[in-house]
């Protein structure tokens, strides 16, 4: 019989590992549409604000938050423009359409029945304390990048 133990600290290596299945996740939840990781990122980080944002704020925001070029975020934003699964406003804000809104949705489905059953299977103050370590390694590595 083998017993299966964890590890024995948090390591970039797990981190990644993790990153990567997730992305695995995404891929597979996103085969058959036409976007690509960029672009759901947006899409969804659009949608979560849940009313028009202006569209060079969100591609600092989503940039910032992903440390991708803001170039390639636009890139991604105007090909969701251009797909009309976002819609320009007024001036220079975006929001998602309908047609947007069921795309997300059926992703989010398809990938959360998976995520669901992998964060389930941690106790609940186990994913606090991991998300509180998670956070702060991520802040840490932001101001390291922010002084480059």
């Amino acid at each position: 019989m083998t017993t299966t133990t964890g590890p024995a600290t948090l390591t970039p290596s797990i981190i990644g590992q993790a990153e990567k299945h997730h992305t695995a996740v995404l891929t597979r939840a996103l085969a058959g549409t036409t976007l690509d990781e960029k672009q759901w990122i947006t899409l969804n980080q659009t949608l979560a604000a849940g009313e028009p944002v202006e569209r060079s704020a969100q591609i600092a925001r989503i940039a910032g938050m992903t440390q991708w070029n803001p170039a390639d975020v636009d890139t991604a934003l105007a090909a969701l423009l251009d797909s009309g699964l976002l819609r320009a406003e007024s001036g220079s804000q975006v929001e998602v359409t309908e047609a947007g809104k069921t795309l997300a949705g059926k992703v989010r489905t398809e990938s959360g029945v998976i995520v669901a059953a992998a964060y389930g299977a941690v106790a609940p103050a186990d994913l606090a304390t991991a998300a509180r370590v998670l956070a702060t390694i991520t802040a840490r590595m932001a101001e390291e990048l922010a002084r480059a």
